[in-house]
């Protein structure tokens, strides 16, 4: 159902306003905020994975002079806005050069508890508030046996924009849960019969190539921020402290560099 518009400040497309402000967006998509209860996805791909994952498109809205047919999963009925480059860029700061912007419904967030029993290889994230580096995070999980994801109060909204994008859309089929602050937020996890992996650079944690865990053993990855890492007390609660082998004068990687890496061993371990 195409609509035109012509208006950038059309209340009908307010939802899309101040994409480039992440830090304003989190905060209006967050608990208590004018948009709470929706997410904004961008492209083609994204904004299909997240209708094939369940979430309830609510409008759509793409370049004007569009001539690429929309989704199959964009349903008819659902409000499709059509603005003119100059109207767009007032409304998102940049060109839709990747081709359509949604807004969907959120799903209630499960708690741990009841995700928990049905995983058995997690990543649990302590402050990565970079929407890029949980996209990056997110996407390896997905493609390297990763079946869940724990965050703490501080880190990223996985459905926000980029993180989507990022993430290819795999943001919307992981399963993912908030936990309390860490490292009491660690506890749920324990209970449930996890091993945690508290990932650092320490010269005297153990090397990631040296463990090895049953096909069926419950494991989980536990990634820190960029820069300051997981924080002491984080490491101290986990069950081991395991490190990626660096060499010269480089001391760390990049999150979502070392997730990757460190999905990757969690693989390996698991074959001996």
């Amino acid at each position: 159902m195409r609509i035109d518009i012509d208006d950038p400040l059309d209340a009908r497309i307010e939802v899309y306003q101040g994409l480039r402000d992440h830090v304003l967006r989190r905060r209006r998509e967050g608990p208590g905020g004018d948009m709470a209860g929706v997410f904004v996805a961008e492209g083609d791909l994204v904004v299909a994975r997240a209708v094939a994952a369940g979430y309830r498109l609510v409008s759509v809205l793409v370049d004007g002079k569009r001539t690429k047919p929309l989704p199959d999963e964009v349903a008819d009925d659902v409000p499709v806005y059509a603005a003119g480059p100059e109207v767009l860029q007032r409304i998102t700061g940049y060109h839709l050069h990747r081709g359509m912007l949604a807004c969907f419904g959120r799903k209630a967030v499960p708690a741990p508890a009841e995700i928990l029993p049905d995983l058995r290889s997690i990543v649990i994230c302590e402050g990565v508030q970079n929407p890029t580096n949980l996209g990056v995070i997110i996407r390896c999980a997905a493609g390297l046996d990763i079946d869940g994801l724990l965050l703490d109060p501080t880190t990223a909204d996985p459905l926000y924009r980029r993180a989507g994008r990022v993430s290819m859309g795999e943001a919307f089929k992981l399963p993912h849960a908030r936990l309390d602050p860490l490292p009491s937020g660690l506890d749920v996890v324990h209970d449930h019969g996890f091993t945690t992996l508290a990932l650092t650079p320490a010269p005297d944690a153990i090397d990631i190539a040296e463990l090895s865990f049953a096909p069926d053993e419950r494991v989980a990855v536990v990634l820190g921020s960029e820069g300051p890492g997981l924080t002491d007390d984080t490491m101290r609660a986990a069950t081991h402290r395991v490190a990626i082998p660096m060499t010269g004068t480089v001391d760390s990687l990049n999150v979502g560099v070392a997730a990757g890496i460190a999905f990757f061993g969690l693989r390996m371990a698991r074959r001996g």
